[in-house]
């Protein structure tokens, strides 16, 4: 039972009963299975690479009550303060972005990486969630004033966040942050001409991606060809998923951690299914499911634009993801480094997506008016 009252005036008594509790609940409970997760499958990864055997646990079990205490602060503000500390976000994180091929740190072939003290920073991560409330703000401001050359700077800036995510690179997150774009300008009133030439440029972008990225090439080639098999992380994934069955081979019974050097970050999924079985597996995708319909369901009913389109943007990042995530792993797409929201390993993309999660709850609470 909940310790405030309806007639409760307090600034948390307020936002319990206007926030929408039920999104709250679902992201709480995959982050539960993610800390579970955490501690199944990152310890034999901490041991090859000569770490503490609880490494990467304890850090997630920090990072976790860390990015919940991030959400449920940031579903406080009303929506004009979100977007303000959004647009100071997306401007620090591209200069911070722009700063990261000369200082960063390379990692397995890429450097997306500030190393501040000892931690890893991903500015990426927090331009993402930014970036969907900046262009939500500006498709909005042209639709109220034509002067303001709102779509233009959306355009622009979207461009320049591409461009440094490619000299990173980064192409999954590219997927993502253009998928948010486009859903956005599209809601916004996009021309259906200006539909066809945005659909054609992301078709001619990704036969660019594979032409001039050798890694892109590669796992394109290599799931495209069956003869050529599944790479080695893709096919102990899916071995994984056979082992488990339905109801798994049991908590800390799983072998698959023993030989994934991602298994507690980007495979983190084969894990679930080894270990629990496809009845996590399913659970992990209806949470999933869950947060992304419930969130359009309630900003549908929203007569402000600048609500709608940027819970849009927010809701299809996290979802598209997810889906990135989870179907790389089940080969139906080619492998993608990113991600599971809330469960894989991740200091910078755990705080990001629930600085996100918390901007999500913050604007689809009920106002006056009864709505969200």
């Amino acid at each position: 039972m909940s310790g405030f009252t309806r007639t409760d005036t307090s600034l948390l008594g307020r936002w319990w009963w206007t926030v929408d509790r039920w999104t709250l609940a679902a992201v709480v409970t995959l982050a539960g299975i993610g800390a579970v997760l955490t501690l199944a499958a990152s310890p034999p990864v901490a041991e090859r690479i000569g770490l503490d055997t609880f490494h990467f646990a304890r850090r997630q079990l920090v990072f976790l009550p860390l990015a919940l205490a991030v959400m449920v602060v940031t579903s406080l503000a009303d929506p004009r303060t979100v977007r303000r500390t959004a647009v100071v976000a997306c401007i620090a994180g591209l200069i911070l972005m722009a700063l990261v091929p000369f200082t960063g740190e390379e990692i397995k072939g890429a450097t997306r990486w500030l190393r501040v003290g000892g931690l890893s920073l991903q500015p990426s991560e927090f331009v993402k969630p930014a970036f969907a409330v900046v262009a939500a703000w500006l498709f909005t401001a042209q639709r109220q004033d034509p002067r303001i050359p709102g779509d233009a700077v959306a355009t622009g800036l979207f461009a320049v966040f591409v461009a440094l995510l490619l000299v990173q690179p980064d192409v999954g997150m590219t997927v993502v942050v253009g998928g948010v774009w486009a859903v956005q300008y599209f809601l916004a009133g996009l021309p259906l001409v200006l539909v066809l030439l945005v659909s054609l440029g992301f078709l001619g972008s990704g036969v660019g991606a594979y032409f001039a990225f050798d890694h892109v090439r590669l796992r394109v080639d290599r799931f495209l060809d069956p003869a050529a098999g599944e790479g080695y992380q893709v096919a102990k994934a899916l071995a994984a998923f056979r082992d488990g069955g339905l109801f798994g081979r049991g908590p800390g019974e799983g072998r698959v951690k023993e030989v994934l050097p991602d298994a507690h970050a980007d495979f983190v999924l084969a894990v679930a299914g080894e270990e629990f079985g496809l009845v996590l597996c399913l659970v992990v995708v209806a949470l999933f499911a869950f947060v992304v319909l419930r969130g359009f369901s309630r900003v549908l009913a929203d007569d402000d634009m600048f609500v709608l389109l940027a819970v849009a943007g927010l809701l299809v990042q996290f979802g598209l993801q997810a889906a990135i995530n989870m179907g790389s792993t089940l080969n139906l797409i080619p492998p993608k480094g990113m991600t599971l929201p809330f469960i894989s390993y991740g200091g910078s993309s755990t705080i990001a997506l629930a600085w996100g999660m918390g901007m999500v709850l913050a604007l689809t609470r009920e106002r006056r008016g009864g709505g969200p």
